[in-house]
Order: C-alpha cells, then structure tokens, then sequence
C-alpha cells in the first residue's frame, strides 16, 4: 500500500527537517528511530536502577529505626553523619555507647531518641559554660605543669572517663580530677 502524502516534519532524535509518507512518521531515518530507541531503553534501565537504588536506601534506614542496638556506621547513617562524627560524638559523651570489644561499639536506639527530646534548657547559656572551665586546665598546661606526654594524657582521659570540655580549639579538664590522678 503506498501513499501519495507528503508531509514536512522535524526529525525527534537529530531536529532536522524532512518530508514524510505518513502522518505518524516521527524520524527522519531508520538511524534516527534506532538511535531514539537505544536512548529510550536506556534512560529507562536509568531510572529503573536510580528507583532501586533509592528504595534500598529507604528500607536500610527503615531497618535501621527497626533495630533496638546499632553499630557507629548506622548510628552516622541514623544521623545524617560521618562515621567519625559519630565516634566525636561518642567520645564525647553526647552519644551514651557500650564498647563490647573491639570493633563492637554498640548504642541503644532509645539514646539518639533521646538527643532529639532535650530541651534548649538543658543546653548551657555561654555565661555557665565560662564558669565550668575557670576549674580547669588546658591540655597544654597539664603537660607543662606534670611533664608528660599527650599520648598518656589522653589514655588517662579515657580510661578514668574523665570529663573533657571541648570550646573551639580547646580542650579543658577539671583541675581537681588531674591533680588527683597525677599528683
């Protein structure tokens, strides 16, 4: 059956201009279609995988929430944080965490729960957080004052779970804590 219908159209794939046989013509050439084609199937294998990859990502924090004990990693996921910052915070003593041995730091979900529901009030207006570091040394100055090493300050810190208060670059921990320890 051929057709005597001439009709101008603009090419889909390339934008060139040509004349057509039919009126649902829609390339310029079996190129064209096939070219259109190839890139139809793959944008479609695109978001097929970018849906994939969103909804696993989606049912790992679901299964995250799901767990009553989480390890650091899902803990920075829950977060929204890096693996580090979450150690910081661990560390820190803003996140409670149980250390079961080694590379088993685990955190109760009822924890992170917890950081959301505390008020502004128990946070420290600047004016309290001044008097809490006037009883205090500088990491700088218990190593000058006991002449040790900061490598063993810092095992001392942490395995007398002595409180340290972090202020910009600084460090500061109790006078009478070091002195008892050190003295």
């Amino acid at each position: 059956m051929s057709s005597n219908i001439e009709v101008q159209r603009i090419c889909e794939h390339c934008g060139k201009e040509f004349t057509a046989r039919t009126t649902t013509t829609r390339y310029c050439s079996k190129k064209c279609n096939s070219a259109a084609y190839k890139a139809k199937i793959r944008a479609e294998k695109v978001d097929k995988s970018n849906n994939e990859t969103k909804r696993i990502k989606n049912q790992s924090l679901e299964d995250i929430k799901a767990k009553e004990f989480l390890t650091v990693k899902e803990v920075s996921r829950l977060l929204n944080c890096s693996i580090r910052s979450a150690y910081y915070y661990i560390e820190n003593g803003t996140i409670k965490a149980v250390n079961l041995g080694q590379r088993m730091t685990r955190v109760k979900r009822s924890e992170i729960d917890k950081l959301f529901e505390q008020s502004e009030s128990v946070t420290p207006q600047p004016e309290q957080r001044k008097s809490d570091i006037s009883g205090c040394y500088t990491i700088n100055e218990v190593l000058e004052k006991y002449s040790i090493s900061e490598t063993t300050l810092h095992n001392l810190i942490k395995r007398k779970s002595i409180p340290k208060i972090k202020k910009g670059w600084y460090a500061y921990v109790p006078k009478p804590i070091i002195d008892k320890y050190l003295s």
